[in-house]
């Protein structure tokens, strides 16, 4: 039987995205466009998960480009995984607010080992997305950014959360990482699917970064509350 580890890993690596995109917008498959990408989220899952466990599942967005972007593994820039979970990292190390502050949390949960052994991080759309603003710049763009886009991978959505359930996460709870459209998503998709028997939204972590860093400890707290509660 496979471990937790060896289904995600599974997962990561075919992970694929074949439909249409809006002009304009560009997906990112790190596991596909970085071959180290690969090694680093197998030994990152082989460390954490490798066990018949069950988890809580927490959905995001979709990766970001400074984050599960670059080291596949979601919520998790190349600094906090050298200096929190110990996987080297042979590349630019970038910063990524959202993993601060996931890790921080994870810190006040109680390490790495303990936080991973209950909770599964993924997200709605686990491939990320970018565009070009008119700064002529590369930014990070969501899934729910355009009706086009929603659309266009709305069945890659479905599909990817039915195969990350798959993996052993329990379906009485599934948080949320996000107040607003993602939560929104989410509860309008589950009332349709009945994926899981409730949702539990949290504050997206970057919202918290960008607008209530001054509250940060309230929302670690917060945080803390609900997932040991799920």
């Amino acid at each position: 039987m496979k471990t937790f580890a060896e289904k995600v890993i599974s997962f990561n690596k075919q992970l694929s995205f074949n439909g249409t995109l809006p002009e304009g917008i560009r997906i990112m498959n790190p596991f596909k466009e970085d071959k180290k990408v690969n090694a680093i989220a197998s030994a990152f899952y082989r460390k954490y998960y490798d066990d018949d466990s069950r988890r809580h599942i927490i959905l995001g967005i979709n990766p970001g480009r400074f984050g599960g972007g670059i080291t596949g593994i979601p919520f998790t820039d190349p600094k906090r995984l050298i200096e929190k979970c110990g996987i080297p990292f042979h590349g630019e190390l970038k910063h990524e607010p959202s993993s601060a502050f996931i890790y921080e949390m994870i810190d006040a949960f109680g390490g790495p080992q303990k936080f991973y052994g209950k909770i599964y991080i993924n997200s709605i759309c686990p491939l990320g997305f970018t565009s070009i603003n008119n700064k002529g710049k590369e930014v990070n763009y969501n899934y729910y950014d355009s009706k086009e886009l929603t659309a266009a991978v709305y069945g890659f959505i479905t599909e990817s959360i039915q195969k990350q359930i798959r993996l052993g996460v329990y379906t009485d709870t599934a948080f949320c990482f996000g107040t607003g459209k993602n939560e929104k998503f989410l509860r309008e998709l589950n009332e349709e699917k009945k994926y899981f028997g409730k949702i539990i939204a949290l504050e997206h972590p970057r919202f918290i970064m960008q607008y209530k860093a001054k509250e940060k400890e309230k929302y670690i707290g917060k945080y803390l509350q609900t997932l040991k509660q799920g």
